[in-house]
């Protein structure tokens, strides 16, 4: 069995533990992102090295936990997009997502631009720091890793648009007052849903 095996029987038999299920299409777009990934990573660093399996459950079956938050026709901004983690899991499993990424790394938008049209999904791809922009007019804002995330965290809640939903990928203390929610087969990673106006 090759890797893009072992990663597709990783997801069928594990997305059960994360509510998920994915049809057979889905799972086929999936393993076509995780080839690509790993064609490209050996350049630019997208992911750390993992196993098969350990790709399929914490970086894409966790990515998938943001979809129970994201309401039909939803529009999401992603930041530090990087290998296109957890935005291009959802957008594969929903493609009526309406997605912006952003990525301040030329080259990785690059990658993001491959990987999109390998999957046959469009998203607008923003190759700068979200500093440098105004916020797009979304209803949430997704992030899983943002280099120095603890230190910009409060410039992200300042930037996002009000009204917005931030779903935050992090170990415990990220944002200790925000609603949290443990990933499965994990006792440290939380994905943080924060629904009230932080800057208030």
């Amino acid at each position: 069995m090759d890797e893009a095996e072992r990663f597709e029987q990783t997801l069928s038999s594990r997305m059960a533990s994360y509510g998920l299920e994915l049809s057979s299409k889905t799972l086929t777009q999936l393993v076509e992102y995780y080839r690509l990934l790993t064609h490209w990573t050996d350049r630019l660093h997208l992911v750390a090295p993992c196993t098969p399996e350990e790709f399929a459950t914490r970086h894409v079956l966790e990515s998938l936990l943001l979809l129970k938050y994201l309401p039909v026709n939803a529009k999401i901004a992603d930041v530090g997009s990087g290998g296109g983690l957890p935005i291009i899991p959802c957008l594969i499993a929903r493609p009526d997502l309406e997605a912006t990424l952003i990525e301040s790394s030329q080259k990785k938008a690059v990658f993001l631009r491959e990987a999109l049209n390998a999957v046959s999904r469009k998203a607008t791809i923003i190759a700068r720091r979200f500093e440098e922009l105004e916020a797009p007019a979304v209803e949430f804002v997704s992030c899983r890793a943002l280099d120095q995330f603890t230190t910009k965290l409060p410039e992200l809640i300042e930037w996002a648009p009000r009204g917005a939903t931030l779903l935050l990928f992090g170990g415990e203390g990220l944002l200790p007052e925000a609603k949290r929610i443990l990933i499965p087969e994990s006792d440290r990673r939380f994905l943080f849903v924060v629904t009230t106006d932080l800057r208030e």
